[in-house]
């Protein structure tokens, strides 16, 4: 392409006055014209004289297009010779021969798709994250129009306005010591966790102490005992670390250890929603939190205990958690302030039993180089002063009655002819379907009318057990708005047969 060609050929894609600058846009169309060959390797480039003065723009603009092609290697200038375009071909890649590009060209440019691991395709495949998390009736999902932002803003001043070096810089092993500190402290009081400061290691959510409690205590190729239903996200997480999950029913009092399972050989560890099952709710038994307990004594089996939202208990004080009765250091506490505060907020807290301590701390900060340590102070300081307490108490009394006018829709548009469970605790509710109405259907046909809801189904991993039904959130739902909300979503389940 001579540069006449080059500059007129230059001319009719370029948009002058427009959006973009001319520099980005002559940048762009000489790197693209490389790339696809259309300019040749070793063909010289008109000298940015020249080529400035027939595109009509400054010198300095091609130059400066020139020196920064020539520093991606499309570009090279020969000294008194002037601008050549590289040869970008491999040198250990044989070149094709001019028959065979012919016959590539002649049928499109050929090339091998990228490909998924058979991991990421089982990961993708089970995706069940939304893209709106807000709104009638979204599970899991707190009120956050009630968190205090004006306090948050005060804390947030106080720490910026002399933000001491180290705190702007990589988190020190485990989390910031003021958080871990007041945390435990929190944890003991709330929550009824046996713990010390060391034993707190500061993370970004409840995925991220999973993830680095399987890291740590599990190769690929265990197993696992999980709930059955239970949380598809972290079934998601366990699968992508090559682990054999094994599904464990639950009833009425939780994780179902019949005499035929505890003969199996024992799992590297099981994963518990203990105080309240997710996603259907119920209490794991006293009895039960002891034969496992026992179980996982005899058999040195670790136990990850996912309290994921038991503060919001609503006829009776908080269920104490099953770290706290454990008296051999099997059981990794994981908890986060998603449902207290907000979930943006992205902070989690893993509780390791003592000796493993300083090995997490450690292993969290070589995984994971967590930062963030601004708002690790300003989140000790919610804590120490009081405000975390408050605001829970303060969210109870406002979700209680939204749980209850939820129920009340419920009742006034199908009485007592479909069953619920979970409604003594946490953010949610369970409708059951008949299991001849598919629940992924009508979650679909609910978002086309404007009502957000999971399926149940969908938190089995046998499909041929799952039961059918709705999770309905009711947090982040203001009360006059559950009724009429919940008309639209019993109009479309009146249209899928439920009566």
């Amino acid at each position: 392409m001579s540069s006449v060609l080059l500059s007129d050929w230059l001319q009719v894609p370029l948009e002058r006055g427009g959006g973009e600058p001319v520099y980005r846009q002559l940048h762009n169309l000489l790197l693209q014209a490389v790339l696809q060959g259309r300019l040749p390797a070793g063909t010289k480039l008109p000298s940015t004289r020249l080529l400035a003065q027939e595109l009509g723009v400054a010198r300095n603009t091609v130059i400066a297009v020139y020196e920064h092609l020539g520093a991606q290697g499309c570009l090279q200038s020969r000294h008194g010779s002037g601008t050549y375009v590289a040869d970008l071909a491999i040198d250990h890649m044989e070149r094709p021969s001019r028959a065979s590009t012919a016959r590539r060209q002649a049928r499109g440019t050929a090339h091998v798709p990228p490909r998924l691991s058979a991991r990421g395709r089982e990961v993708v495949e089970g995706i069940g994250f939304s893209s709106r998390q807000w709104g009638a009736f979204m599970p899991g999902v707190p009120d956050v129009t009630e968190f205090p932002a004006r306090l948050w803003a005060r804390l947030h001043n106080r720490h910026w306005r002399s933000a001491p070096p180290e705190r702007l810089s990589y988190a020190p092993e485990g989390g910031l010591p003021a958080l871990r500190t007041a945390l435990a402290r929190h944890l003991r009081t709330a929550r009824s966790v046996q713990c010390q400061p060391e034993q707190v290691i500061i993370t970004t959510g409840i995925h991220q102490s999973v993830d680095l409690a399987v890291r740590l205590l599990a190769d690929p190729g265990d197993r696992v005992w999980v709930e059955e239903p239970c949380y598809w996200g972290l079934r998601s997480e366990l699968k992508s670390l090559d682990l054999i999950l094994e599904p464990v029913p639950v009833d009425a009092e939780g994780l179902m250890l019949s005499p035929a399972r505890l003969k199996r050989p024992a799992p590297r560890f099981v994963l518990v929603t203990p105080s309240h099952q997710y996603p259907l709710g119920m209490v794991m038994s006293l009895k039960r939190r002891q034969a496992l307990l026992e179980y996982c004594r005899r058999n040195g089996t670790w136990i990850i205990e996912d309290d994921y939202d038991s503060e919001f208990r609503y006829s009776t004080r908080p269920i104490a958690c099953l770290q706290g009765l454990d008296t051999s250091g099997l059981v990794h506490y994981v908890g986060s302030f998603s449902k207290m505060l907000f979930p943006g907020l992205r902070v989690g807290y893993l509780v390791v039993p003592p000796l493993l301590a300083e090995t997490f701390a450690k292993a969290s900060a070589e995984l994971f180089r967590e930062g963030q340590l601004q708002q690790q102070a300003m989140l000790a300081d919610f804590i120490n002063e009081g405000h975390l307490s408050s605001h829970i108490r303060r969210l109870r009394g406002l979700y209680s009655p939204r749980r209850e006018r939820l129920l009340e829709a419920i009742r006034s548009h199908f009485g007592d002819r479909v069953a619920i469970s979970g409604d003594y605790a946490g953010l949610h509710l369970v409708l059951y379907l008949p299991q001849s109405v598919d629940d992924n259907v009508v979650v679909v046909d609910a978002a086309a009318a404007g009502v957000l809801v999971r399926s149940l189904s969908r938190y089995y991993s046998l499909r041929a057990s799952a039961r059918r039904g709705l999770l309905l959130g009711y947090a982040c739902v203001k009360e006059p708005d559950i009724a009429p909300a919940f008309a639209i979503l019993a109009r479309v389940l009146k249209s899928h047969g439920v009566k």
